[in-house]
């Protein structure tokens, strides 16, 4: 079975290498999951801090355009002359358990997020050191369930945030073994954000159509949040994986009622890089 796997494979090298490409897509999937401590705030349900457990799975595509031919004896490929903008997909969804000090009450959190990027990126040191900086959107649903609340047990998560984004990457090898330190880095700056108002019910809301400022513009100031996230690459036989820290503090003061949430996760992934060829036009 190896053996006709390796004929394949090798069959298959040899038509790529004989078709005319022009071009071809550098594409990073990275599937990880990310599991610790979290502490949550919503006065709108408790003025009580909880804190519990999270577990996050965050699923991360970058791509970008790059020249077969520059491929050719380099360890740390990085065309000049192809488009240096990376484009980046993140889908993230978490779940946590968390509890306050007096332990009589719970809270149940969830939420999915979508983020796009797209990055400009420079190379440095031989292709080694590489900076990446441009901007990102990102959208997130969720809701977070009291169980001990009768009125208002839950409250919904609802925002969609302009953010620059940024990170930094080198690249070494480890017995001839490819390998990489990364940090990566986004604060937003400008968003949109739902939440009720102070002493406001979700059946006036829904209900009766009583709309108090329900939809609230965010600003640094009125919602600081950063994400920041330290990962090392590693490569074990011919599989690169993942190791690294998460860090996720999201804040905000509107309407009268204060919201956060720290996540402070341990990250483990697995990486998958392939390359998606075209083929020149033929006359």
């Amino acid at each position: 079975m190896r053996k006709t796997r390796s004929i394949l494979m090798i069959v298959l090298a040899s038509l790529m290498q004989a078709l005319p490409l022009c071009a071809q897509k550098e594409v990073t999937d990275i599937k990880m999951i990310g599991i610790g401590p979290n502490n949550i705030l919503d006065t709108y349900l408790s003025p009580e801090q909880y804190t519990g457990l999270e577990l996050r799975f965050i699923d991360q595509m970058e791509s970008w355009k790059i020249n077969p031919e520059s491929l050719k004896d380099a360890d740390f490929p990085c065309p000049s002359e192809a488009p240096r903008w990376t484009s980046l997909l993140t889908h993230q969804a978490l779940l946590s358990y968390s509890k306050p000090r007096s332990e009589d009450a719970s809270y149940i959190y969830g939420l999915y997020s979508f983020t796009y990027a797209l990055q400009y990126h420079w190379h440095l040191c031989a292709n080694r050191l590489e900076l990446r900086a441009g901007g990102q959107a990102e959208i997130g649903l969720g809701f977070l369930y009291n169980t001990r609340n009768g009125n208002n047990p839950a409250q919904a998560r609802a925002y969609l945030n302009l953010a620059p984004s940024g990170s930094a990457r080198y690249h070494f090898t480890i017995k001839r073994k490819p390998a990489a330190l990364q940090y990566e880095l986004s604060v937003p700056l400008l968003g949109v954000l739902f939440s009720p108002n102070y002493g406001q019910s979700y059946y006036e809301l829904f209900s009766k159509g009583n709309y108090d400022h329900n939809i609230v513009v965010t600003t640094p100031v009125s919602a600081p949040t950063l994400r920041q996230m330290l990962s090392f690459d590693f490569t074990i036989k011919n599989d690169m994986f993942r190791v690294g820290y998460l860090g996720d503090y999201e804040q905000a003061k509107v309407n009268n009622l204060k919201y956060h949430t720290y996540s402070h996760l341990l990250i483990l992934g697995y990486v998958h890089r392939f390359q998606i060829f075209k083929l020149k036009n033929q006359k």
